[in-house]
């Protein structure tokens, strides 16, 4: 079992991006220390309210704090994306961390970013899996020559190929039931969401395994899962430190209309009681141990990925938090599951 850090990028625009950075960096430093294996970043573009550090070149900086994590792409949007830039960016990225990068793409679903680059929401599926099939022949052939509908190449090398071969592994996240089928038929790790709540999550990780099953394709070694998680002494001061950052992150998801692509009818929009049920993990490492439980029971879970700072949060509620996972939560699973 692995557990991860959510490195928060995403600031109010009125922050000073350098000190935050620093800040992220004496986060990641004591996250190694308190025995996490991996860092994680998201990806947008043009995402106000916040400004936004790219996920690439900031892990690739922070690999350097933190040697022998993973870094996890969570996730690139590679349908917006050249596949010849990602192929060889990501290669150079697994090299400069010796073998520790985890590929994780996405459509995305913000219609700002499609337009910025170009292309339209009727695109995004073909597009992510064409410049994903090129990506995995440009790392794994000598000589590629690929003509596709979005992307091409003749008699093309890769400049740089990665340290795991054949490949660095691959999640896809996904939130609607056509996206969940569709990555098991594919046979990738399906990289679960933190936005819906748990009893959708494991209606759709059924249906994820029966797709599978019916697609011949093996169960993939990683269950990766991202959580939104605060912990403190108690339950109540646990939500009230998480409960105002949550609250403004989640009414920017629903600007961006991230709750109308998730299935059934998911509304951000509501009190924070509602929202948080079967979705946040919030209170003591003892409630936080449990709620982690459920999902390794419920969800055959075995990478968690936890979002412990949201935009505004002071560094130091999150070093904190950091801290009482290290000390009080990750030693029952390392005990009971075994190091990553």
């Amino acid at each position: 079992m692995k557990f991860g850090v959510f490195v928060n990028a995403q600031q109010p625009r009125s922050d000073d991006p350098v000190r935050r950075f620093r800040e992220a960096v004496e986060q990641v430093r004591l996250a190694k220390q308190a025995g996490f294996d991996a860092l994680a970043a998201g990806h947008h573009y043009l995402s106000l309210p916040y400004q936004s550090l790219q996920s690439l070149p900031m892990l690739a900086r922070l690999a350097g704090e933190a040697p022998g994590m993973e870094l996890c792409l969570s996730v690139l949007l590679l349908a917006m994306l050249n596949p010849v830039q990602v192929a060889e960016e990501m290669a150079s990225l697994d090299i400069m961390s010796e073998g520790k990068v985890v590929f994780g793409v996405g459509i995305g679903y913000r219609d700002v970013e499609y337009e910025a680059f170009g292309i339209t929401s009727r695109e995004r599926v073909p597009r992510m899996l064409e410049a994903l099939d090129l990506i995995k022949l440009l790392w794994t052939e000598d000589n590629v020559t690929f003509h596709g509908k979005h992307f091409r190449v003749t008699n093309a090398t890769c400049t740089i190929r990665p340290v795991q071969k054949p490949l660095p592994p691959i999640w896809i996240a996904a939130n609607a039931d056509p996206a969940v089928l569709r990555t098991a038929r594919l046979g990738y790790s399906w990289f679960v969401n933190p936005h819906a709540p748990l009893p959708t999550i494991e209606r759709q990780w059924e249906r994820y395994k029966q797709a599978l099953a019916e697609a011949d394709q093996p169960m993939p070694p990683a269950r990766p899962i991202c959580l939104e998680c605060h912990v403190a002494p108690t339950h109540e001061e646990a939500v009230d430190i998480a409960r105002p950052y949550l609250e403004a992150k989640y009414a920017a998801y629903a600007e961006w209309g991230q709750d109308k692509v998730l299935p059934g009818h998911e509304n951000f929009r509501v009190g924070f009681d509602e929202l948080a049920r079967d979705r946040f993990i919030l209170g003591t490492p003892d409630d936080v141990i449990a709620e982690i439980e459920r999902r390794v029971e419920r969800l055959e879970s075995n990478y968690l990925i936890f979002r412990m700072g949201w935009p505004g949060m002071e560094s130091a509620k999150i070093m904190r938090v950091i801290e009482m996972m290290g000390q009080k939560v990750l030693p029952h699973f390392h005990a009971k599951y075994g190091r990553g």
